[in-house]
């Protein structure tokens, strides 16, 4: 077991130093196989390559889709206009809660994380100026409506956090509402209010509003362009309820997404194509940074001390949601990948929690539920999506960090607990 947790930490620090996982998994991974005792050639092209290829299998067509869904809502300025129009109702005083609110709204309806970062951050800055918040409390705000909440907890959400662990439990997108919707209440409550009480904080200090560096200027967004906001949101609304009215696959709910945002933006067909060959580039990637951590997870899986690491899991005192809450958690904060780190650790446990399911007298739904929950609550700083949101908004880990890390981890860790504790009384 030693060997893991070597090589754990090892691909947590030199991810934290800005390396990429695309390398250094197979990397760490070959170094996990060689303390372990098992042959490097075969741990890297069979098993490694194995666990990649099967992620990537599966889950592709859903990054593609989703991709190219967001990346046309951004290019055709619907993203923004649903943005727009919810922080312009809101009012420049709740800078914070628009921000939020517009955020939440775009991942749930199943734009991609990434992309709703790129969308809303202009309305960001000019909201934030207006209002005169610290630049600081940007990316707690992205953290918070777009990889919390609406990523793992709220029934229905398309983002493939709430999908990955259909296969596992036999369960539908909307599992345990009871128990995803009081999770999320937890996160979204908790989290606005720590960051206004941040915000007050900030603005007593004198520290306000500066403008961005260089290379990180906005162009600033002219409303009379932004098309019309019912026709924008439509694609939205789409996605959801095929997906969980209809009973969708989510590849037929994304695609009907796609061709609503056709139709309704006929005019804007010189856009298209250059949008979805950005979407379909930008899924590659995406997935193979998430492959590349559960192939090292599936070197991790075939070391002989993954064998004690499991039993000392499954052995936590007290129900089996505990085990696999701690388990998902700590495998996507050290992969810095909440679907990787969920992946890993289903592939390698799900089988058993299904099982266990069946005979501990807790619905399969709650072990779904609590399983997508913990792989949201574990932004650690060398989290992938975290590096490209300081990239984006042009702040550091010095900066924002601190906050980062009370909206993503520790608010999150404590709906993972109310979430336990309702799966333990039967509700969910």
């Amino acid at each position: 077991m030693t060997s893991i947790i070597i090589g754990l930490i090892l691909l947590m620090l030199l991810a934290y130093l800005g390396w990429s996982i695309i390398w250094i998994a197979p990397l760490v991974a070959g170094l996990v196989a060689l303390m372990s005792g098992l042959d490097l050639l075969p741990a890297y092209t069979e098993t490694y390559m194995t666990g990649f290829v099967d992620f990537a299998k599966e889950w592709f067509p859903v990054f593609l889709f989703g991709a190219i869904f967001g990346k046309l809502m951004e290019d055709v300025g619907a993203a923004q206009s649903v943005a727009y129009k919810i922080t312009s109702i809101i009012g420049k005083d709740r800078a914070i809660l628009g921000v939020l609110i517009a955020a939440a709204v775009l991942t749930y309806g199943g734009v991609s994380l990434f992309v709703v970062v790129f969308a809303i951050y202009p309305l960001a800055i000019a909201m934030f100026r207006e209002a005169d918040i610290t630049r600081k409390l940007l990316p707690p705000v992205f953290v918070l409506g777009a990889f919390t909440f609406t990523m793992t907890a709220i029934p229905g959400t398309p983002q493939i956090q709430n999908l990955i662990p259909m296969d596992y439990f036999k369960t539908s997108p909307t599992a345990a509402p009871i128990i995803g919707i009081t999770g999320g209440l937890v996160m979204a409550a908790g989290g606005y209010f720590y960051l206004r009480w941040r915000q007050s904080i900030f603005t007593k200090r004198g520290d306000t509003f500066t403008e961005p560096n260089e290379g990180n200027e906005v162009k600033e967004i002219n409303k009379d362009e932004l098309p019309n906001f019912y026709l924008s949101f439509l694609p939205l609304v789409i996605v959801v309820v095929t997906l969980n009215v209809f009973d969708w696959n989510i590849l037929t709910a994304l695609l009907v997404g796609i061709l609503a945002i056709l139709l309704i933006n006929i005019k804007h067909f010189k856009k298209f194509i250059p949008s979805i060959n950005g979407g379909a580039k930008g899924s590659v990637m995406a997935v193979i940074n998430t492959s590349a951590a559960v192939g090292f997870g599936a070197v991790v899986t075939a070391a002989p001390g993954f064998k004690t690491l499991t039993n000392l899991i499954l052995g936590i005192k007290g129900n089996p949601v505990i085990s696999e809450a701690i388990a998902v958690q700590v495998l996507a904060a050290i992969t810095g990948s909440a679907s990787g780190g969920m992946g890993i650790a289903l592939e390698a446990l799900g089988d058993k929690y299904y099982e266990l399911s069946q005979t501990s007298g807790i619905s399969a739904e709650a072990f779904h539920r609590i399983a997508s929950i913990s792989s949201g609550a574990s932004i650690l700083p060398h989290n992938g999506a975290l590096l490209t949101l300081f990239a984006v908004t042009g702040l550091t880990h010095k900066d924002s960090y601190l906050d980062v890390a009370v909206v993503g981890l520790l608010i999150p860790t404590i709906a993972e607990i109310v979430s336990i504790i309702l799966a333990n009384m039967g509700i969910y």
